[in-house]
């Protein structure tokens, strides 16, 4: 029968034979021998096909910032970037990549992500490499508010919006960032973070995982002076850290999205520099596929290159 929420069970009462409904009203009439079953909620997650990115970082931390400009690299200098069409969200990640695309070329920063809730974005890259070997591949970004990063510190637990990508079976790429200024307040943070991954199963040695050592240009540079001057900010400011990186052969960067001037008490980029952005998003199409953005083709490619150009 389809209808069997409108068929309710019966009652026989002890002193008269009038048949009565039995009433659903819990808060109304509760008993205490009898527990209600709740109705299961499924979190599976749809589309585990493509490949997922997951942003790590505290409030103001530059995530944002980070993804849109990757987002802008990708579409404008390295092939197309589009909503993949098959998912439920396409016409939400078209609107959010409009924004990205007019604001940071407009020089506004993108906005805070909203607490307890999990901005996804399902896309498709397809790169302007011409190599049989480069090829176009799913991306689904994940970001979440800072504040719900910081709810497990001690020993604390993520909203159920995040632990459903956490717990799931899906390729995971990881993208920790902490600022220049605040890197030395989330060394054990970052720890604890790293911890909860292992603690779901997932081997460290194995992840794709970077650290992003975010708001470079607060140094007073664009860009660092050497390796090893990375590697001493971070050993210095986040030496668990380090030592966790170092161990398990993680990668590491540093990111600017260029000149930012904060006059009129907001803060507004006036020269945008997509350097760190290339840097960043070549490492995440090399981790996924085992090639680089830039791959100059087969033997054999190479030579029809030569002829066709």
């Amino acid at each position: 029968m389809e209808n069997n929420d409108h068929l309710k069970p019966l009652l026989f009462e002890t002193e008269e034979t009038t048949l009565k409904p039995l009433s659903f009203d819990y808060q109304n009439d509760v008993r205490e021998d009898f527990v209600p079953i709740a109705k299961t909620i499924t979190n599976d997650i749809k589309n585990k096909e493509s490949n997922f990115v997951f942003f790590f970082g505290t409030a103001e931390s530059g995530k944002s910032v980070i993804l849109a400009s990757m987002l802008y690299y990708l579409r404008s200098y390295a092939g197309v970037l589009r909503p993949k069409l098959s998912t439920p969200n396409s016409k939400g990640a078209n609107v959010l990549l409009s924004d990205f695309f007019e604001n940071i070329r407009l020089g506004i920063l993108p906005s805070r992500t909203t607490r307890d809730q999990v901005t996804r974005m399902d896309l498709i890259f397809e790169p302007n490499n011409k190599s049989k070997k480069v090829v176009p591949i799913d991306l689904t970004f994940l970001e979440t508010s800072g504040e719900n990063h910081n709810e497990i510190r001690k020993g604390g637990s993520y909203h159920s919006s995040i632990e459903t990508f956490l717990n799931a079976n899906i390729p995971l790429n990881f993208i920790i960032v902490t600022s220049y200024e605040s890197a030395h307040r989330e060394d054990s943070l970052i720890n604890e973070f790293l911890d909860e991954l292992e603690r779901k199963g997932k081997n460290l040695k194995s992840v794709n995982a970077i650290l992003v050592i975010s708001k470079w240009d607060k140094s007073g540079r664009m860009d660092v002076e050497s390796a090893e001057a990375l590697d001493g900010f971070i050993s210095e400011h986040l030496p668990m850290t380090s030592q966790r990186i170092n161990t398990y052969g993680l990668s590491k960067t540093y990111y600017t999205v260029g000149s930012v001037q904060n006059t009129t008490g907001t803060e507004r980029i006036d020269l945008l520099n997509l350097s760190t952005a290339e840097v960043l998003s070549k490492w995440l199409y090399r981790s996924i596929t085992g090639y680089d953005l830039d791959y100059e083709g087969t033997f054999w490619e190479r030579i029809k290159f030569s002829f066709t150009n």
